[in-house]
């Protein structure tokens, strides 16, 4: 076939496809993926999911994870209760040792122990089993504490009688 040959049947042959196009336009999906069924007899089968087994798979999920997250917030909630009741024994020990009968003067970061006898509180350097026999009945043990730098009171221990005050960790 000689150049101009074959020049003029590739035109005849981009007409009929032109035609066979405008003939079949309407039956040709132009973005045949989105289609929901299989567009040609090769195509993958396209099944339609089923919704309400897919919502509720999803509302499955979001219930597990919220109560999660409350879950964790709740225990969020009790330890910042903890830590609020903490530092209000705390404060509440520490303004009684300063009503309290001092002798000498506290340093920060010593511990030392607090007594009460008869009506008034008091502060002293002596552990509750350092007393003598004698002496012992006399002071009722509330707690074992420490100076901190910020001139409240930490509570170390207390006395079993006294349930009210927190124990420091």
């Amino acid at each position: 076939m000689q150049p101009e040959e074959e020049e003029k049947s590739k035109r005849e042959a981009i007409d009929i496809n032109q035609i066979d196009l405008e003939r079949l336009k309407d039956k040709i999906a132009e973005n045949p993926g989105l289609l929901p069924y299989a567009h040609t007899s090769g195509s993958a089968v396209v099944k339609p999911e089923d919704m309400h087994r897919v919502l509720a798979r999803s509302m499955t999920a979001m219930d597990q994870q919220t109560d999660m997250q409350m879950q964790q917030i709740i225990k969020q909630m009790h330890l910042l209760a903890d830590q609020a009741k903490t530092i209000q024994d705390r404060k509440v020990i520490s303004e009684r040792i300063y009503q309290a009968e001092l002798r000498f003067e506290p340093v920060i970061g010593h511990t030392y122990y607090f007594y009460h006898k008869e009506s008034r509180d008091i502060l002293s350097l002596v552990a509750p089993h350092e007393w003598g026999k004698i002496n012992r009945h006399l002071f009722t043990y509330i707690a074992k504490v420490r100076l901190l730098a910020d001139h409240t009171w930490d509570i170390l221990e207390v006395a079993p009688e006294v349930a009210s005050i927190q124990v420091s960790e």
